[in-house]
């Protein structure tokens, strides 16, 4: 059916018994409800009324569709019922995306939100892809770089994405550690992002000071890039937090302010106020503020 009024027009001319009662309800002009009754009639090929002095009574076809709309208009009800009573409930799907190699640290909060929240399905998108507030996509995204600046989202500051040159030991070993990166970068391997044209400052700055051939290992995958790091297959950079934590790793060179960038928590305007985001945010917030260094 094309035209839903036209239904819910009826319906209420069915229930009301007149037009005027149905004009009051729906806030219409009667003028308005003759003209949808009509249409509708002429659109189904049959009366769904008879036309009296005293108002209007249902056809049998009337009957059929006063009892279906009547259904439908309960069912609606109960939905309108159940999403305003999710509105003040934890619960059902929380949809969070950032960056993959975010995931060591998101994995542990989102696990410890559900167990406070266990009717909470999480989702957890990464991923280079930004995925769409504004269509639902998700309800809180996490990302790096210049304050995001699409209309509609609420955008709060995070924290300060850290990152850092780490080789693995067996790697300084075999091929030594440089004296000053800066100058000296003969003889060592890298390893960077294969895209030249990746945006994260650290990406950048290692492809303004390393030979194009000194670039042996190349990934478009963040964690691929990683697991490359922790190979051994050259000098790449980590996250500091998770690269300090770790013993096998040597830091090639103190990490640099303008490696890192900012991260900032953005959400709807329409879902951040809504329970299960701000209860979302306010943990996630609380937790960040033990990542001493990210």
């Amino acid at each position: 059916m094309d035209n839903w009024d036209e239904i819910k027009t009826a319906y209420q001319v069915a229930r009301m018994g007149t037009v005027s009662g149905a004009a009051d309800v729906l806030g219409v002009h009667h003028a308005t409800v003759i003209r949808h009754i009509d249409a509708l009639e002429t659109r189904l090929g049959v009366k769904l009324f008879q036309r009296h002095a005293r108002g209007y009574t249902p056809t049998e076809a009337g009957d059929d569709l006063f009892r279906v709309a009547q259904a439908t208009d309960d069912q609606f009800s109960q939905l309108a019922g159940r999403i305003k009573g999710r509105g003040n409930e934890v619960s059902g799907e929380l949809v969070v995306t950032s960056l993959v190699n975010l995931a060591p640290r998101m994995a542990p909060v989102l696990t410890d939100f559900q167990l406070e929240h266990p009717d909470v399905i999480v989702r957890y998108l990464t991923g280079e892809r930004l995925f769409r507030l504004e269509y639902g996509e998700a309800h809180v995204a996490i990302r790096a770089g210049n304050a995001p600046d699409q209309p509609d989202n609420v955008v709060q500051p995070f924290v300060r994405q850290s990152v850092g040159l780490y080789a693995t030991r067996g790697y300084v070993e075999r091929y030594g550690q440089p004296g000053d990166i800066h100058k000296d970068l003969s003889g060592h391997r890298f390893i960077c992002n294969d895209d030249e044209d990746n945006r994260a400052p650290f990406n950048r700055w290692l492809r303004a000071h390393a030979p194009e051939d000194a670039i042996t290992f190349r990934s478009t995958d963040v964690r691929a890039l990683e697991q490359a790091v922790l190979a051994g297959a050259g000098i790449g950079f980590l996250p500091v937090m998770e690269a300090r934590a770790n013993d096998d790793l040597v830091e090639i060179l103190t990490p640099q302010e303008d490696w890192s960038s900012p991260l900032w928590l953005v959400t709807h305007v329409d879902l951040h106020r809504t329970n299960k985001v701000q209860a979302f945010l306010s943990f996630l917030k609380e937790r960040s503020k033990s990542w001493h260094v990210l």
